[in-house]
């Protein structure tokens, strides 16, 4: 008896051991992670047409998993400053696969995109009819399904194509002993650079000695990070913790709190969580949470928090801002910082090149001259 009780549990002991090992191996495999990224996007102006032309490239980093793409189609949305009466909208979605010709009929056929092997996903948009110089945004919705190993998943990836790009004369403002100047830019996306836009629109007005400053939300909405709601999934550990943050957090919905917990792993937020609990109760010391949970705790911007139409999605804090301030001088010449500013007379200096000093920052941007509303003013040159 006592020999049967040992072989049940060294065969318990290596059952467990298996499964643990089977279970380890399941949660390392990739699933159905197809990659669809921005290519290049065209914008062609004319009095009596507007044309969009781009492309997504589609990436399959697996080494031995075929990915299927089907299911694939495009929901186009105009954002302007008047009424959309009138106005027509044509679309043609086409695939630019290299092993098969495209199709006329607007049909996508579901398509295996092989281990470590690529293709194109091509869009032309033509907008027809009046006031199309009214037209500020094209929200483009990319709408499809990956299907292979992590089974059947429906993914939305979205775009913004700017239609407008203003030209502004420069409106220095005094501000104590220095000058700034808001500068105005064309709606920002994930098919913008950091550097190049700085150098569009900043370079014009600079000259040696001056500092420029940018968003931290126009930073991170260039680098594409922003979700979303309808693609977070809040977990356990958000729906209940969301609760315990003021109404006015970024933190107090699910999916808000669901995106800190992706950013940077539910045991950091709940082990953050629980010490700022007993700091606050005990200590009577705030914002331990935020010091604990890291950067992005602060950064995260919830739906409404940005202008049209970010103000659908969830916006992090910018990746490794260090590098893009360092980037951004390094192309322009320009001292550089990335900052967070409220109306509130909050200053938060993100990251900063050597050249640029705190004081005068905080002097420049204490009564926020970028504004928090719909200004478009994401660019601040600032003049000692």
């Amino acid at each position: 008896m006592r020999i049967l009780v040992e072989v049940v549990g060294i065969f318990g002991v290596l059952l467990g051991v298996a499964l643990a090992i089977f279970e380890g191996q399941y949660r390392l495999r990739p699933g159905n992670c197809l990659e669809i990224n921005n290519g290049k996007w065209e914008v062609y102006l004319n009095p009596d047409r507007v044309v969009i032309e781009g492309q997504w490239l589609v990436h399959n980093p697996t080494d031995r998993f075929d990915l299927f793409l089907a299911d694939v189609s495009v929901e186009p949305k105009l954002l302007s400053r008047g009424s959309l009466q009138g106005i027509e909208i044509k679309t043609d979605l086409y695939s630019h696969h290299p092993d098969q010709p495209r199709r006329y009929d607007q049909y996508w056929d579901a398509y295996i995109v092989k281990a470590r092997k690529s293709t194109e996903i091509r869009l032309k948009i033509t907008i027809g009819g009046f006031s199309l110089d009214q037209l500020e945004t094209c929200w483009i919705a990319l709408h499809s399904v990956v299907y292979g190993p992590g089974g059947r998943t429906p993914r939305t990836d979205h775009v913004m194509i700017p239609l407008q790009f203003p030209h502004q004369e420069p409106c220095w403002r005094t501000v104590g002993a220095v000058q700034v100047l808001p500068i105005r830019t064309h709606l920002l996306s994930a098919i913008d650079d950091p550097g190049a836009v700085v150098e569009k629109y900043a370079m014009p007005h600079a000259q040696p000695g001056d500092i420029v400053t940018i968003g931290e939300t126009p930073v991170a909405i260039m680098q594409s990070r922003w979700r979303y709601p309808g693609d977070v999934r809040p977990g356990w550990l958000a729906k209940r913790l969301c609760y315990y943050f003021l109404p006015t957090s970024s933190l107090a919905t699910a999916c808000g709190l669901q995106v800190l917990v992706d950013e940077v792993g539910a045991w950091r937020v709940g082990f953050a969580f629980v010490v700022g609990a007993l700091a606050k109760i005990f200590l009577r010391r705030p914002g331990v949470f935020y010091e604990l949970a890291g950067e992005q705790a602060r950064l995260i911007d919830d739906v409404t928090g940005t202008l049209p139409p970010y103000d659908q999605f969830i916006v992090l804090g910018p990746h490794q801002p260090q590098v893009v301030v360092d980037q951004i001088k390094a192309r322009t010449g320009l001292e550089t910082a990335i900052v967070d500013v409220n109306d509130l007379g909050g200053v938060k200096i993100v990251a900063r090149t050597e050249g640029a000093d705190d004081k005068i920052l905080e002097q420049a941007l204490k009564k926020n001259p970028a504004g928090n509303a719909n200004e478009q003013t994401p660019i601040v040159l600032i003049r000692p």
